[in-house]
């Protein structure tokens, strides 16, 4: 296998590469310790070559791979794609385009929920796959030959994975619906870490403007601290932390001193100053800084037998076409029907989700199918 160490190798193989149709590319990274992953290896195969690029080699540009990977004519296929998009964007400051997940094609076409790359591999390519390798630390060199087999192997069954993927898709008419679930992936908001916007990955526990301003502030101070530090948030300050703050409100050190959940020692830290700070702007700025969040509407009583007999009816139309549940409804989806019928405003009751599902959903709830036995089988039939 070709490790390539230097930008001439690197720009060579792009060059080559510009004029395929897809490239298959995957990374290895450290983030245990950062709070930016750690780049170690990257992997990359076209249909009739492939390599490993070496980011950590003394003087190489990775600029020619970067713009591989903006070119929208070629389509850059990956598995479960979410991680090695980010550190694709934070290279390139921008997302990259085309991209076909092999992990949410898997769902069309009958692997289950979140199929993983061995499961794949072994159930279309009949190949087990070494995985011991999969907890080295990528970051020491020099490689053995075993990681490096290990690796390469990650883009080389994508590489005989896509074709037969992208024909079965087109043959039974899924690809469209691939398509449709992973275009949020090219949101460039999962990729950014704005800290005002860290919130966001939080549960929001009230409503009241108070609580929601301050529950903002202490997240972008968390933020800010593990960016600018380079470290995990839990190492800044735990979830619950936060939560804890934003529920009591502390404006001062002493009374951040007396929650439970703030390390001890913490408040005589040069830290704690400016989170007591934040927290006060946040309390004088609730109706203006806090952000709009929308209560969830209260899900009538009593749908608890519904949410389960539509979960059934789930499993059973998709069984039939051999699709995975979750790319038609998840559990809120299915909770919000039950709910709120036609007005539930779910993917599920829209193209052709609806048709799998959506529609026979709210027959269902009209009384108009019901679920019995058959021997040991639960079938669902019109009445």
């Amino acid at each position: 296998m070709h490790v390539i160490t230097t930008t001439s190798e690197l720009t060579k193989f792009c060059d080559a590469a510009h004029e395929k149709d897809f490239i298959c590319v995957d990374t290895e990274f450290m983030r245990e310790s950062t709070f930016y992953s750690q780049l170690c290896l990257i992997q990359a195969a076209t249909d009739d070559s492939e390599v490993i690029i070496d980011p950590l080699a003394d003087g190489i540009d990775l600029a020619p791979f970067n713009a591989l990977l903006m070119n929208p004519d070629i389509t850059k296929v990956m598995h479960a794609a979410r991680q090695d998009m980010e550190i694709f964007y934070m290279m390139c400051k921008a997302v990259p385009a085309p991209v076909f997940d092999t992990q949410i094609a898997a769902m069309a076409l009958g692997f289950g929920d979140s199929c993983g790359y061995m499961a794949l591999v072994k159930g279309r390519l009949d190949i087990n796959l070494d995985k011991g390798a999969r907890f080295t630390d990528w970051s020491r060199r020099p490689l053995s030959e075993k990681q490096l087999h290990y690796a390469i192997g990650d883009v080389t069954h994508l590489r005989d994975l896509y074709p037969g993927m992208i024909s079965e898709l087109t043959e039974r008419g899924r690809l469209k619906w691939v398509l449709e679930e992973m275009a949020p992936q090219m949101d460039e908001s999962l990729y950014t870490f704005e800290p005002e916007d860290a919130w966001a990955r939080l549960k929001v526990r009230n409503y009241k403007k108070p609580y929601l301003a301050v529950l903002k502030a202490v997240a972008a101070w968390r933020e800010r601290e593990a960016i600018a530090r380079d470290i995990p948030r839990r190492r800044v300050m735990k979830d619950d932390s936060l939560y804890d703050l934003a529920l009591n409100k502390p404006t001062d050190v002493k009374a951040l001193a007396k929650l439970r959940s703030i390390p001890r020692g913490f408040e005589q830290s040069s830290k704690a100053s400016s989170l007591v700070e934040s927290i006060a702007s946040a309390i004088a700025n609730a109706d203006s800084y806090a952000p709009d969040v929308k209560k969830p509407k209260n899900r009538p009583p009593n749908t608890g037998a519904a949410v389960e007999m539509l979960k059934t009816l789930l499993r059973l139309r998709t069984e039939y076409v051999d699709i995975a549940p979750r790319l038609v409804a998840n559990n809120a989806d299915i909770e919000r029907i039950a709910a709120f019928g036609e007005a539930a405003d779910v993917a599920a009751l829209h193209g052709w989700r609806r048709e799998v599902f959506g529609e026979d959903a709210l027959k269902m709830l009209a009384g108009k199918i019901a679920l019995r036995l058959e021997g040991n089988e639960v079938v669902a039939e019109d009445i």
